[in-house]
This record gives structure tokens, sequence and C-alpha cells, in this order.
């Protein structure tokens, strides 16, 4: 899919999803944790993971499909021999980012899988993903486009930023910090793709913004970092909104588990056996 607002748009949606869904995420896996500190990763969590993994490769084919055969793709052709020049290779910048986020996906499911791949693998593959994401729009052909250069070079910061601490995550495992930074760098990149699509292809049609004027230059520079602030701003709202939904589920529940198909409670206290508990009172006959 050429540079268009559609392909921007669609680019920026994938982050943004990823971005969303783990600044609700991290916040209550750090909230868990906190209360069972000495508890092991579950199979839940574990199952969760994996399906992380398997949505973030869907996907990835879906953005690889979509580069490749949406109007006026290049339909996998790579070379034109009546030409004898390369085709458009910016719908293949594009597929080749998808394809690493997709291996990236790929391993996020086999390392939670019964394989039991090595600790960290996972992180290494998105790390892997995110400076091949990098490369890519670091060495992209812009010609004269000089505005076109500037955004993406913008982007290309937050790109690496992510890179890094996701490339941190393969040694420091479960750190809620670095989570948080890559999750903002997810979410900045996302939002700037959108903002990408309306200055260089606005959806109402017509000219992209002026790149001869200096101005636009500032303003959109001044512009990333508001997108940052954004996007800490998302994380900090689901962050207390992650925490009341936590504090909420305890007034509700406690450490009570009800079990509807014999009738128990099944209070469970910390360091003790759990309590059966009749559901009438003790005088009930």
């Amino acid at each position: 899919m050429p540079s268009s607002f559609i392909g921007n748009a669609l680019r920026g949606t994938f982050f943004l999803i990823f971005g969303l869904w783990w600044s609700v995420k991290y916040p209550l896996k750090y909230l868990r944790r906190k209360a069972n500190a000495d508890d092991a990763a579950s199979y839940g969590t574990q199952r969760l993971e994996v399906l992380e993994g398997t949505v973030k490769a869907f996907f990835a084919l879906a953005g690889i499909l979509a580069e490749q055969f949406a109007p006026p793709g290049p339909h996998m052709l790579l070379y034109s021999p009546e030409t004898h020049s390369w085709t458009d290779l910016t719908p293949w910048h594009y597929t080749t980012m998808y394809l690493f986020f997709l291996l990236s996906g790929v391993v996020e499911v086999v390392s939670h899988s019964p394989l039991k791949l090595p600790l960290g693998l996972d992180r290494l593959a998105l790390a892997i993903a995110l400076l091949i994401e990098g490369l890519l729009f670091c060495s992209h052909d812009y010609s004269e486009a000089a505005l076109d250069s500037h955004l993406r070079g913008l982007l290309a910061i937050g790109i690496f930023a992510g890179a890094l601490c996701t490339l941190l995550e393969v040694f420091i495992r479960d750190h809620f910090v670095l989570e948080l930074f890559r999750t903002s760098s997810f979410l900045l990149q996302g939002s700037w793709f959108w903002q990408m699509g309306f200055v260089l292809s606005p959806p109402w049609g017509g000219p992209g913004w002026d790149p001869t004027d200096r101005g636009n230059f500032v303003f959109l520079t001044m512009c990333f970092c508001w997108h940052y602030a954004g996007a800490l701003a998302v994380m900090a709202v689901n962050s207390v909104a992650s925490h009341c939904c936590n504090e909420s589920c305890q007034l509700k529940f406690g450490d009570i588990d009800v079990e509807l198909d014999c009738g128990l409670c099944i209070r469970k206290g910390k360091g003790s056996r759990g309590a059966l508990l009749p559901e009438g009172g003790p005088d009930d006959k």
C-alpha cells in the first residue's frame, strides 16, 4: 500500500492497538505481582501471551497482504523485466517491516508453548523487528521531500527508543518501568503515523502541508513532543483505571472463590489452607 492516508492510518492503528492493550495489561500485571509476590506466572498468563503473539502475527500478515495486493501494490513483483528497473519499493519497505513483526509474533507464541524456548527470546525478536523498522525508515529515499524526511526522522526517534528498551528487557525481564516505556513508544508511533497521514496526504483531498514553510517544521517538532505527552496521559489514565478495577474486584470478591457446583464457599487465608464454609449460618438445620 503506497504512502497514503489510509496506509499511514492502518500502520498507526497496528501500533496503537498494542500500545493501548499494554497500557492496561502491564499495570494490572504489576498490581497482581505486588499482591502475590511469591506466585509464578500462571497458566492463564501464558495463554494470554500466546494470544497476544497470535494477534500480532495475524495483524502483521494482514499488513503484508495489504501492502502487496491493495491497489496499486506491486503484487509481489520486485523487479520489472519490461522496464529493467525496480518496482515501487515503498510497499516493499513496509512489507519487510511487517515481516519481522510477523516473526516476532510467531516467536512469542512458540516461546510460551511446551517447547520452552529460552526466556527473553520473544523480547529479542521484538527488538529486532523495531530495529529493522528504524533502519528501513532511515534508508528510505525521500528525494526532495524534506517535510516527509523530517516526519519520518522524528518517528525514527520513537522507533529506536522502543527498540533499545525492548533490548534491555531481554536481560531485565518483567521490569515495570521498561514495560511502560515500551508501551509509550508504541503509542507514540501509532499516533505519529496518523499525524503523518494528515500532513502528507489529508483525507479530505488536496495537497499536503507546504514543505517550503519552515514554520511547519518547527510546529511538527513541537507536535511530536505533544504526541508523546498524550501517550503518557493515556497510560496514566489507563493505569488509574486498572488500579480502580483491581480495587473494585477485591472489594466485591476479596479472597473468596465461589464453587457454584457444590454450593460451598472456599475462603483462602494467606499462608494457611482453605476452610470450607457451608452456605447457611450456624443455626441452619
